[in-house]
């Protein structure tokens, strides 16, 4: 009897074994309040001793992180423009400290309007043209810029957090783009702007 091994075709790549980039959807204010929230940022890395929370550019989450091999970037590139493109821009207030006890401190956004009509949008284009699995898409959306992230303490949060529930914070900023953001293995990264332009 003659044995036949299979040989893998080396011209195709097998898709399981591909690098998976990590990305996020998010918006972004402008550099004036990034700085402004780093400076935030920082105080409550010195409380919580929490290093992960410079890790990323203040921004409002309406798309979770998911994975992503290179070569499917351009779809989700050409999705995201077309679908940003349609959008019109509008204001975000952000208001106050909350919290999500006992990880997480975060901006309080005035008025989720918007930006839960966006989420409903994008949900309809990761799902529909982008494959998103229900697992990968966020069902709901509460919106806030995060100061710390779930990997925060229990004793770190009650440190920091009792400074800052009663603390003043007032800001806005238009939302003119949706922004794509990018894992590098250290850090996120804004990797593609998309502008609202309807």
């Amino acid at each position: 009897m003659i044995v036949r091994k299979r040989l893998n075709n080396p011209g195709k790549s097998d898709p399981s074994k591909e690098r998976q980039n990590l990305y996020f959807i998010a918006l972004i204010p402008h550099q004036e309040l990034i700085d402004e929230i780093r400076e935030i940022k920082e105080e409550v890395k010195i409380l919580t001793q929490a290093k992960s929370i410079l890790k990323s550019p203040a921004h409002i989450t309406v798309q979770k992180p998911f994975k992503r091999p290179d070569r499917l970037e351009p779809q989700i590139i050409k999705s995201l423009r077309h679908f940003s493109s349609a959008q019109k821009p509008f204001e975000i207030e952000l208001e106050g400290y909350d919290a999500f006890p006992p990880r997480v401190i975060f901006i309080r956004v005035k008025d989720h309007n918007h930006i839960t009509d966006l989420h409903t949008g994008l949900k309809k284009i990761l799902a529909g043209e982008l494959s998103f699995s229900d697992n990968e898409l966020m069902v709901d959306i509460h919106p806030h810029v995060t100061l710390t992230t779930r990997y925060l303490t229990s004793p770190g949060f009650y440190n920091a957090w009792p400074l800052f529930k009663e603390r003043e914070f007032n800001a806005s900023f238009k939302a003119r783009e949706l922004c794509l953001l990018k894992h590098d293995g250290q850090k996120w990264n804004i990797f593609y702007r998309f502008k609202f332009e309807s």
